[in-house]
C-alpha cells in the first residue's frame, strides 16, 4: 500500500512538472526529448561507484532542480527554469519506475531499496 501511495505522490510531482513546463514557451517536443537527458549522468559511473553515485544524485536531487527552477523564474530566464522542470519531472518520473537516488555501493543500491527486488 505504501508503494502504491508513493508512487501516485511522484506521478502528482510528475504532472506538476508538465504544468510548468506547459507554462513556458517551448514547443512541447523539448519535453519529449529532454526528460531522459538527466541519466546522462550515469556516465560517472565509468569512474566507479563514488562519482558514479554523486553525479546521478545530483542530476536527480528535487531540491537542486527546485533551486535551478527558482532561480530561472526569479531572473525571468526561460531556459534555466527549463533546466529545472526536466530535472524535477526526471526525478519524479524515475521514482515512479523505483529508480532513487544512489548509494555508493552501486548502481542498483537506493534510497528506495535495491533495484529488482
Amino acid at each position: 500500500m505504501m508503494k502504491t501511495i508513493l508512487k501516485l505522490e511522484e506521478a502528482a510531482l510528475f504532472i506538476l512538472g508538465i504544468y510548468l513546463f506547459s507554462r513556458l514557451s517551448f514547443e512541447w517536443w523539448w519535453f519529449l526529448v529532454l526528460i531522459l537527458a538527466p541519466d546522462l549522468s550515469m556516465l560517472g559511473y565509468l569512474f566507479g561507484n563514488k562519482s558514479g553515485a554523486f553525479f546521478y544524485n545530483v542530476f536527480h536531487h528535487k531540491a537542486i532542480a527546485l533551486l535551478i527552477y527558482a532561480v530561472g523564474y526569479y531572473f525571468s530566464i526561460e531556459i534555466v527554469q527549463l533546466i529545472g522542470i526536466i530535472l524535477f519531472s526526471h526525478s519524479a518520473m524515475d521514482r515512479i519506475f523505483g529508480y532513487g537516488l544512489k548509494y555508493e555501493s552501486g548502481f542498483k543500491y537506493t534510497h528506495l531499496g535495491e533495484i529488482g527486488k
